[in-house]
């Protein structure tokens, strides 16, 4: 039985990185975790334009999300495994020109039956080489002491990437249908290029500068564990389980806003354009959520700042859904703030509590991948159910439904917290070592 020690746990960074070195690798990671998602997800901003231009209902699209999230579900696994035995280099700069190739082909505006192949590659660009190499880069150069921030920092700043991005994206749209009188449909296509565009630089910049000293993995005696045995130590680990519930939980609030600009448009009758310059200002919130939750979190405890900040978004859920809709847009733009900033801040932090379970670094992949395959399942189900509401109901009561549904399930990720904290000073207080041994 091979023992590990916290040196080798998963937040330790290299010791013979130097800082600027850890900063410059840091700022390509956030730069190409800022530039995959946006095209992916244009949805957030342009929801209704999307649906007119496809001639799609939301229930279809709907499925093609449901579809990405199959993808993620079913890539998840090998993705972590991938991590450990690839370069962040080689994996990242795939994904990134893999995401533009298909943007290109999405640009053109193909027939809808394009869109499932469409959808399903992007589930393999952003999922099965893009994910657990991103987040594993992140905790290889983050010492322990650092994992709130540089967690915190990943979500903030390539939330400001996404920002940049959103705001040039509705600057360009309004340009030509506020200011041309060109038609939202004939506009998206320059849209969707803008973030193809950026795909591909970030790509090349990932091929040319990016370098983790543990870039090459190492191949040694315990690398070469079978696969169910490493699968069967990690879940024997309880805190994983509850961890998995956590981010679920969190993921789901996140999940909701996607929804704001069509949910904005239909109660509080506002126009297109401004809509989404409501969501875009939430964007905004992220460079604020992730940096100050992830500073604080290190400061007075990350399990601390999530009960805060998921409460937080519960509650601003439930106060977009029952306002009047004769509320005013100052009144509207504070509450998607707020729950832009506490949904960012949550999303910050959930990924650094794994550091304190000092798994070792060569499953470091895998336990992420096991992680994301429970956690990550609202991309498959809440597309779903969102399409299912909008056909079987009408106006207002689908996003009461849905917010609803997702408001009441982050309760049972505030009940995981509590547990984690319980376990955690338990374990504390009985001086149990929470360094796991594998076979």
């Amino acid at each position: 039985m091979a023992k590990f020690s916290p040196a080798t746990g998963i937040g330790n960074a290299q010791p013979h990185q130097s800082g600027l070195r850890r900063y410059f690798q840091f700022f390509i990671l956030l730069l190409a975790a800022g530039s995959i998602y946006p095209l992916i997800y244009l949805r957030q901003n342009f929801e209704t334009t999307i649906l007119e231009t496809f001639h799609i209902s939301s229930s279809e699209l709907g499925t093609y999300y449901s579809m990405l999230g199959t993808m993620f579900l079913l890539t998840y696994l090998p993705s972590g495994w991938l991590a450990d035995r690839v370069s962040p280099r080689l994996l990242l700069t795939v994904s990134m020109m893999a995401t533009g190739m298909l943007g290109l082909w999405y640009a053109s505006i193909p027939d809808k039956s394009a869109l499932y192949w469409i959808f399903l590659g992007w589930g393999i660009s952003s999922g099965l080489t893009f994910w657990a190499a991103l987040l594993k880069g992140v905790k290889i150069l983050a010492r322990p002491h650092e994992q709130g921030r540089f967690f915190g920092g990943l979500e903030g700043m390539r939330g400001l990437v996404e920002a940049i991005l959103a705001t040039a994206a509705v600057a360009l749209f309004s340009y030509y249908v506020d200011g041309k009188g060109r038609a939202a449909a004939e506009t998206l296509p320059s849209v969707i290029m803008l973030y193809v565009y950026n795909s591909f630089a970030v790509g090349v910049l990932c091929f040319l500068f990016l370098r983790l000293k543990d870039d090459t993995p190492v191949k040694t005696a315990a690398s070469k564990n079978n696969l169910l045995a490493d699968l069967r130590f990690l879940l024997a680990v309880p805190e994983l389980w509850l961890i998995a519930i956590i981010i679920l939980c969190g993921y789901q609030l996140f999940w909701a806003t996607y929804s704001f600009s069509a949910f904005l448009q239909e109660k509080y009758t506002m126009t297109a354009s401004a809509a989404a310059f409501m969501t875009v200002a939430k964007l905004w919130m992220r460079p604020i959520g992730g940096l100050g939750a992830g500073f604080l979190g290190d400061k007075i405890g990350r399990e601390n700042v999530l009960a805060i900040t998921m409460t937080l978004s519960i509650l601003g859920l439930l106060a977009l859904l029952f306002l009047p809709s004769t509320a005013g847009s100052f009144v509207l733009l504070f509450v998607v703030l707020l729950i832009g900033v506490m949904t960012y801040a949550t999303r910050g932090l959930y990924w650094s509590i794994l550091e304190s379970r000092n798994i070792p670094n060569r499953v470091t992949g895998l336990a992420i991948g096991v992680i994301s395959l429970i956690a990550y399942t609202p991309d498959i189900y809440l597309p779903k159910l969102n399409g299912y509401l909008a056909d079987h109901y009408t106006g207002l009561a689908v996003y009461q439904l849905y917010f609803g549904f997702i408001a009441a399930s982050g309760i049972f990720g505030l009940i995981a917290i509590g547990c984690l904290k319980s376990r955690t000073k338990i374990r504390a207080a009985a001086q149990i070592p929470t360094t796991v041994a594998a076979e």
